[in-house]
């Protein structure tokens, strides 16, 4: 088999990891290895052979990135602690070296958090802890950020907080150093973070104007220390070494020791920035690249590329999950569609009107052919992506991070005067770019999922034209685009509903669907700088293509009104239901009763004329259709529960029940559980909760009266389907997506 064709069974036998609902055991990878190895002596099979031993190695590095989770929390641990990175203060992130007494190879990455360390803490240093560790367990929701898929991507299954730490080695390594003087020499020049991030990779101290700046343009992919930066270094050592072969003599000149000592620097330059994932695949990449320059061949693009990808994912076959190798690999691989399928025709006029036609053709193609992937992670895209990086690109590419990488240079050997003049330099320019993009008109656009099908088009489209299909077969054309086109055009049946209890944490956001309209009762949590709704819930509306009419809020509790004004400041025309009395609110009082989208509503609690504050003032409302309904009850406690039942407690059965305050035990009294008389029950908490919530008590009462029983932290985004032959429940992580990097790692009952 050729070099090409492996890599190919490499990537296709690596591929099942993102879909896969639960790792292989044990004893069913060494089948899979055996059948390999005895396969291998038959030819005629020995791509099969060699696919079912890439699988193996794929889920064996699987297993070994899920074993922490699994296996750490729960009892204390005793470990060596190296540090990685930390902010000074509270937050750090390391790998574990040894457990107890036992060195653990790969070192598992950790995340701790909420403690200053005894002395002040930098990279590189080692400490003995006492640890308690957690699992990683991110909300989980349609279309949202998987949490837990990036943690095993890094390699970080596992946070935590140390019990007790003890110093062994406080040295800080020669990349903290380092660090640490450039910060110093820096602290007096404006675009400071910025220059560190395109240096360094230290992308923590930017500010959220420039993160959000950067996205709405199109130009973020610039700040990522990848292709762009570590291929700069690699030409500048290539350059410095061909200026020094100019004084040798013409039998000891060749062209291996440039391209040896450039990819040197690259990797060198690699590390020093942290050896971050899109760096360490640069890196790679870059190797791999140099060794098939070094065979002596002629390599097509497309074999490149395999090999390459092929390299990354034996290196680390769970990186088949991280989003970035998805986006890097994508953009190479429209690069080369692009330049192979559509190539500039020769044109005429100046250098420098070739050169602007030549980067505008580059940033169109990258424009349309990203649609699918752009699409599918940060669901939009930048219109002024075009104009923007027609201007940064260049400008980045051949001034700011040339300065920068002179000025590093210089902060190693001198002389001051120089690099300062390097560091202005560099400064002055991204002042300019920066002027340059706030002068532009906010271009980010938001797609829906109904698109996920049609952004294809560009790249069907050029492949039909290129291979003259339009004229040879025009109805395979036409089939093709009503094919893609089928998810934007599929409309929604008008007796079907739907509630989907999103997973916001320690909190409640329910979201109530009807002929692509929404009402939400609650809007999430907020916190400092942040809220639910900017976070999760405006995201998942726009994704779904979902148009809020309206919110009712239960009561005035940050975890339950904590979105409500992004929610507004998205679409003012919403009205906000609540029994608070607030200026414009309409009122929630018993014996209130409204339609919406042919769905009535009935609103139980509290009584009209009493000041509603606190848990038991919640707004309940009853959702029924005239068949089946859901009963949601906010946070309403027993005291509030008594009297609810004191009167026309008949109307309050429902085929649902929204467990009140979370599952607590103050709430969700026998009587009610009786008189509600539905079938399942839905309660919204986060898992790591200092209250262990939902109680245990209350999750054994529901059952013994007959109810099924769903929670957010062990389901995630839960979903009700109703519609005239009856109700179901899906789960995102049993039912909708079921994933091995999506259980329930670490203690079972653990949610405290």
């Amino acid at each position: 088999m050729s070099l090409p064709a492996v890599a190919f069974c490499l990537i296709t036998a690596v591929l099942p990891l993102l879909w896969l609902p639960a790792l292989p055991e044990i004893s069913g990878v060494v089948a899979i290895i055996v059948a390999g190895c005895l396969m291998g002596g038959w030819p005629r099979v020995r791509w099969l052979a060699l696919w079912l031993l890439f699988f193996a190695w794929g889920v064996l590095a699987a297993q070994e990135a899920v074993w922490p989770a699994k296996s750490l929390p729960g009892a204390t641990q005793r470990a060596v602690v190296k540090i990685v990175a930390t902010d000074g203060m509270t937050a750090h992130r390391g790998i574990i070296e040894q457990l107890d007494v036992r060195r653990l190879f790969p070192a598992p990455g950790i995340r701790l958090y909420g403690q200053y360390l005894p002395q002040p803490g930098c990279a590189g240093q080692r400490w003995e802890m006492t640890l308690k560790v957690r699992a990683v367990h991110g909300q989980l929701n349609d279309g949202g950020f998987d949490t837990q898929r990036y943690a095993i991507a890094q390699h970080q299954p596992v946070s935590g907080r140390f019990i007790h730490a003890t110093p062994i080695d406080l040295r800080c390594d020669l990349r903290a150093r380092y660090l640490a003087s450039l910060s110093e020499t820096l602290a007096l020049y404006t675009w400071r973070p910025v220059m560190l991030g395109l240096g360094m990779g230290e992308r923590a101290a930017l500010s959220a104007d420039v993160k959000a700046l950067m996205r709405q343009t199109g130009t973020a992919h610039l700040m990522a220390i990848s292709g762009l930066h570590i291929a700069l270094a690699a030409s500048l050592g290539w350059l410095l070494m061909r200026g020094l072969q100019f004084f040798l003599p013409g039998n000891r000149i060749g062209w291996r020791l440039p391209l040896l000592f450039g990819l040197a620097c690259a990797v060198y330059y690699a590390w020093l920035t942290g050896m971050q994932p899109p760096a360490l695949r640069t890196a790679v990449s870059l190797v791999v690249w140099g060794a098939l320059r070094l065979s002596g061949r002629q390599w097509s693009p497309w074999q490149v590329w395999l090999c390459c990808v092929a390299a990354i994912l034996f290196i680390d076959p769970v990186a088949i999950l991280s989003q970035s190798l998805w986006l890097s690999a994508f953009a190479v691989a429209a690069l080369i569609f692009w330049y192979q399928w559509l190539p500039l025709p020769p044109l005429p006029g100046g250098h420098i009107v070739r050169s602007v036609l030549s980067l505008l053709h580059l940033q169109l193609g990258m424009m349309i052919l990203l649609l699918p992937i752009q699409v599918a992670i940060f669901h939009g895209i930048s219109l002024t992506s075009i104009v923007a990086n027609l201007i940064a690109v260049p400008l980045v590419t051949f001034v700011t991070v040339p300065l920068i990488l002179t000025g590093m240079l210089l902060h190693l050997s001198g002389p001051a005067i120089v690099e300062s003049g390097s560091w202005l330099l560099a400064d002055r320019t991204l002042a300019l770019l920066f002027w340059f993009l706030r002068q532009l008109p906010d271009g980010w656009y938001d797609i829906d999922q109904r698109w996920q099908g049609l952004v294809w088009l560009p790249w069907v489209a050029i492949a039909l034209w290129r291979l003259r299909i339009y004229t040879k077969a025009p109805f395979l054309g036409l089939t093709i685009v009503v094919l893609l086109a089928l998810p934007r055009n599929r409309a929604a049946r008008s007796d079907e509903w739907a509630v989907h209890m999103l997973d916001v944490g320690q909190g409640l956001a329910m979201v109530i669907v009807r002929n692509q309209r929404a009402m939400l009762y609650d809007t999430g949590l907020a916190w400092p700088g942040g809220d639910s709704a900017q976070q999760l819930i405006v995201p998942w509306l726009r994704w779904h293509h979902l148009k809020p009419d309206g919110v009712i809020l239960s009561h005035e509790h940050l975890d339950h009104r904590g979105g409500l004004e992004t929610l507004q400041k998205a679409w003012p025309e919403m009205t906000v239901r609540s029994p608070l009395g607030w200026g414009g609110h309409l009122p929630c009082f018993r014996g209130q009763r409204w339609q919406w989208q042919g769905l009535n509503f009935t609103a139980h609690w509290p009584l009209a004329g009493e000041v509603a504050k606190g848990n038991n003032g919640s707004c309940v409302v009853k959702v029924d259709d005239g068949q089946q309904s859901i009963l949601l009850t906010g946070d309403i406690e027993a005291p509030a529960e008594q009297r609810m039942l004191s009167r026309y407690w008949q109307h309050l059965q429902a085929t649902l029940i929204q467990v009140p305050h979370h599952g607590s035990s103050t709430s969700s009294s026998l009587p009610l559980i009786q008189r509600v008389n539905g079938e399942a029950a839905l309660a919204s908490a986060s898992r790591y909760n200092a209250w262990r919530l939902p109680s245990a008590k209350v999750i054994r009462r529901y059952r013994q009266q007959g109810y099924r029983w769903y929670d957010t932290p062990h389901a995630g985004q839960t979903s009700i389907y109703f519609s005239t032959k009856g109700w179901k429940i899906l789960s995102l992580r049993e039912q909708l997506f079921p994933r091995w990097y999506h259980q329930r790692f670490g203690v079972p009952a653990d949610n405290g």
